[in-house]
């Protein structure tokens, strides 16, 4: 029997009642102010760890990231998952079409290997991102090849993702989606993710294309087929869209987040439901991503609160993914906890278009528990 007990944790909704989670077997059993276990417990397990945090730090269900590229042997946007994820707080990431297919095969027997948790939204394409272009050729598009690797891996593939921006479809425009909501059909209707960028096609075209549950990332891009009408407002097929239950993920990445849009999103009080970071090795090390920890630190200075923050890389993340078990720091969830500072220092953070704005707060990540597992030599990796 593994178990872990962490003392003296304080949470952004109660920061001075502080408490204490029993870990067990990867689950969290019990949580409460100075947790008492039953003494014939202690005695008969020897493998107790206590990690006392002493009142310093706090703690959230382990923060999910909805949107990386984590393939190792991607040729483009490519990270290793424990680099980019656990070492940075981050207990669950989500692929968001770095493979096909053709490579998920390799994809899944790679993430075996790592810590954090990872699942993948399988891209339409069969080939995935080994081309920028991957949509240009309606032949890469394989409905029994994708059926194929969903009935090999159901737990692992949470979803599909169709790239939907002008240099990635080419001359197709908006054929490529059409097919995608094909494929969500012949699948039982899973989660599809929607990429937006550069038109054709329009945005129009593919937002009156998408139903409840269905994903736009990149919602906050300062490119002009943003979600914003001359004038600051939601455009009409964007309202209708939210309105159907479609979902809003920010997708920061290098070149798909916009202040300016999405202060202004904000200000009419349309708010993101995912936090993500579109992060891979390029932006993590020499990039306006850097963590999901400073894209969150960035929706920080922008106004968001905390507990909203935390909703969406936590329990809204968990929900709007049909990630069972995870998301939440209760009894009988799985125990992937973070651990965080905020720290209240000057920052200077940037935009994909060279847009600062200087914060008064940061957030921190110290340290990561995935599966039960405190991760503390993580950054060592």
């Amino acid at each position: 029997m593994n178990s872990l007990i962490i003392k003296h944790a304080k949470s952004i909704e109660a920061p001075h009642d502080l408490f204490d989670i029993y870990i067990e077997n990867g689950k969290i059993k019990a949580i409460a102010p100075n947790l008492s276990l039953d003494a014939n417990e202690n005695n008969n397990n020897n493998n107790n760890k206590i990690v006392d945090l002493k009142g310093q730090h706090f703690v959230s269900a382990g923060w999910i990231d909805a949107h990386t590229h984590c393939y190792a042997a991607s040729p483009i946007y490519y990270d290793e998952p424990d680099l980019a994820g656990a070492a940075l707080g981050v207990t669950t990431m989500i692929d968001a079409g770095s493979v096909g297919a053709f490579d998920i095969d390799h994809f899944y027997k790679l993430t075996c290997a790592a810590k954090t948790n990872v699942f993948a939204f399988l891209n339409i394409s069969q080939i995935g991102i080994i081309v920028q272009n991957e949509l240009a050729d309606m032949d890469n598009i394989n409905h029994q090849a994708l059926k194929d690797a969903l009935e090999r891996y159901p737990h692992f593939i949470k979803g599909i993702k169709a790239r939907m921006s002008s240099s990635v479809v080419g001359s197709n425009g908006i054929k490529p989606l059409l097919e995608a909501k094909k494929m969500q059909q012949e699948n039982g209707g899973l989660p599809l993710m929607v990429h937006i960028g550069n038109n054709p096609p329009n945005l129009d075209e593919i937002a009156d294309l998408l139903s409840c549950g269905d994903i736009i990332t990149h919602c906050f891009n300062g490119k002009p087929n943003r979600i914003l009408d001359i004038n600051g407002q939601l455009k009409d097929s964007i309202k209708n869209a939210l309105s159907r239950g479609v979902i809003l993920d920010v997708g920061h990445g290098g070149a798909s987040f916009s202040f300016d849009v999405a202060e202004q999103a904000m200000r009419i009080g349309t708010y993101p439901d995912l936090i993500s970071s579109d992060i891979y090795h390029k932006n993590r090390t020499n990039g306006q991503v850097c963590s999901l920890a400073f894209v969150m630190s960035k929706f920080l200075c922008m106004g968001f609160s905390m507990p909203q923050i935390l909703a969406c890389v936590t329990h809204k993340a968990a929900d709007l993914l049909h990630l069972e078990h995870k998301g939440y720091l209760k009894v009988g969830y799985d125990a992937d906890i973070t651990i965080f500072d905020i720290k209240n220092e000057r920052i200077e953070l940037t935009d994909a278009h060279g847009e600062i704005r200087i914060g008064a707060q940061s957030i921190v990540p110290i340290a990561a528990i995935v599966n039960g597992e405190f991760l503390e030599d993580i950054n060592k990796a």
